[in-house]
């Protein structure tokens, strides 16, 4: 019978060795899986919702529609409280209400594309989405000489593809993480507490002209969020023009 005699630094080496192939394995897998989520990552477009920023501004921002309209009355409040926002305008819309449209840009508010006949473009082939993208603008632009670069999705319904899509047609997509659901009607108290819940520093707060509370409420949040600190900015005036990312959350983030 042979006994097999092993030094312990030969015991030693070999367990190093051991480990050593163990980390480089683990590190393999670390760096395989950062790099497939990382690709998934760039793959995936979404929206802007907010912007992370330690300033206490805040973006305020309409849809237009029809129906209900509070247009004239929404532009009083702004002017009254020196406040510039965004309004995202459908192309039939501003075609069919000039005047107002004109009124919008006039008093220094921004203006963005929500499309030309809101339908849902995830539904839509990237021919139609360009076309319908580019309709409204040429509206907008027809009424008051501005082209824009925002673009906000009908019923903020998007998807990846109609992200790209959109983006390709030089327009920042725009959604937002503080809703009024004004549409609904539940009253300015209601409204109200909505709103003042969730705005925070880099909010893009969500309103439409046609809300039947939209006026007042507005005009109370804007009062009350003053009051505790805020300013009012446009959403290109909030937003980060370059060198950020846009987390899964929608949040955008200075690199």
């Amino acid at each position: 019978m042979h006994v097999i005699i092993i030094r312990r630094s030969l015991i030693k080496k070999i367990v190093i060795g051991v480990l050593v192939l163990l980390f480089i394995t683990i590190a393999l897998v670390i760096a395989g899986k950062t790099a497939k989520d990382t690709s998934i990552y760039k793959q995936k477009s979404i929206p802007i919702y907010s912007v992370k920023t330690n300033e206490k501004k805040i973006a305020i921002s309409f849809d237009t529609s029809w129906g209900y309209d509070n247009t004239k009355k929404i532009l009083d409040v702004l002017k009254k409280q020196d406040v510039k926002a965004t309004f995202f305008v459908i192309g039939k819309w501003i075609e069919q209400n000039p005047e107002d449209g004109k009124l919008i840009e006039s008093q220094g508010n921004e203006i963005g594309n929500h499309s030309d006949s809101h339908k849902d473009f995830t539904k839509l082939s990237k021919e139609e989405i360009i076309k319908d993208v580019e309709s409204s603008d040429a509206k907008i632009m027809g009424v008051t000489g501005i082209k824009t670069n925002l673009f906000r999705f009908p019923e903020g319904t998007y998807d990846d593809r109609s992200v790209k899509i959109v983006e390709s047609t030089n327009h920042k997509c725009i959604q937002w993480d503080v809703d009024s659901i004004d549409w609904r009607n539940d009253g300015q108290g209601i409204e109200y507490k909505r709103v003042m819940k969730k705005a925070k520093n880099g909010s893009i707060i969500l309103f439409h002209n046609s809300g039947r509370y939209t006026p007042e409420t507005l005009d109370l949040i804007i009062t009350k969020l003053k009051q505790q600190g805020y300013t009012f900015v446009k959403i290109s005036d909030l937003i980060y023009k370059n060198n950020y990312i846009v987390d899964e959350n929608g949040t955008q983030i200075q690199k």
